[in-house]
């Protein structure tokens, strides 16, 4: 809180409130979009900038060294260029592999999305659940950890979708999806083996929510669908009151939203509809090609 000793009456010290906070939303894709719209539900006050580095995209692709660099990079240029106050990696192969570096290079907070495997845990009561995410996330060891270490009793199914993300992209695009494929990236988390099955699905990347609907329709059984997003935007907003930035009396102004792409090959009219029909009133492109090595390792 700023104090402005030369408002008002001699002697009268005014509160002024402070500057409205700047969160940055960071994924790979649209993914995020997923923990943003939550994000805007708790803090309506603050300004968001979403970026998407579709230039990378998929991110499930790149090896462990090459997604490094190529985060780290792009992150180095948002951060100076938005001057955040706390950033969401809003993807879980990103934050499994990359917030260390990040939180050492920045004094900024970063909040992380990892798979939700400890809820999951807590949820299931047949012991059966499944984690539907990106063959990168599959594969980091902080994933087996955090099944050691809240999921020992459990019967986890590791399920890598290697179109899920992009299915999802395309659907929000205005792109003709059918049932039948994404059908058959889920259908592996539905497992019955000895009069139990699967009860609890995690969903290890934001942009799987973005099908839930669809996922809900097309599920072999009924489960627990866990999304992340609640948990993240809770914690992003922790961070902003614990900075002091906490949230002005009712009614606040609205912030600003606005989203920018790396790429901007997927920037079509019917995505800048649909990311305005989300609360992102501006879009446009910051352009950060891919680098030698990053691309040499694709």
């Amino acid at each position: 809180m700023r104090l402005d000793i030369t408002a008002g009456s001699p002697g009268r010290i005014a509160e002024l409130p402070m500057q409205r906070p700047t969160v940055l939303v960071f994924d790979s894709g649209l993914g995020g979009l997923t923990v943003f719209a939550e994000l805007l539900k708790a803090r309506p006050d603050a300004d968001f900038v979403y970026a998407a580095d579709d230039a990378g995209f998929p991110y499930g692709r790149l090896a462990e060294p090459a997604l490094v660099a190529r985060v780290v990079a792009v992150m180095d240029r948002l951060v100076a260029r938005f001057r955040p106050d706390l950033v969401v990696i809003a993807c879980n192969t990103a934050s499994t592999a990359v917030l260390p570096t990040l939180r050492a290079r920045h004094s900024i907070p970063f909040v992380g999305t990892v798979p939700a495997i400890k809820p999951a845990a807590a949820l299931t009561r047949t012991k059966r659940i499944s984690v539907i995410a990106t063959p990168g996330t599959v594969k980091r060891d902080y994933t087996q950890g955090l099944i050691a270490s809240f999921a020992a009793d459990c019967a986890v199914n590791l399920v890598g979708a290697s179109r899920l993300a992009s299915l999802a992209e395309a659907e929000l695009n205005g792109v003709a999806v059918p049932d039948v494929e994404i059908a058959a990236e889920i259908a592996p988390a539905f497992v019955q083996e000895g009069g139990l099955r699967t009860d609890v699905v995690v969903l290890a990347c934001t942009h799987y929510p973005l099908l839930r609907p669809r996922l809900e329709r097309l599920a072999s059984w009924p489960v627990a669908w866990i999304d992340p997003a609640p948990a993240i935007a809770k914690r992003a907003v922790q961070l902003l009151v614990e900075q002091g930035h906490t949230a002005p009396e009712p009614p606040a102004l609205p912030g600003e939203a606005q989203a920018v792409f790396t790429g901007g090959a997927t920037l079509t009219p019917a995505l800048v509809a649909a990311l305005a029909a989300r609360g992102l009133s501006g879009a446009g492109v910051l352009t950060m090609p891919l680098s030698a090595e990053v691309a040499a390792a694709l």
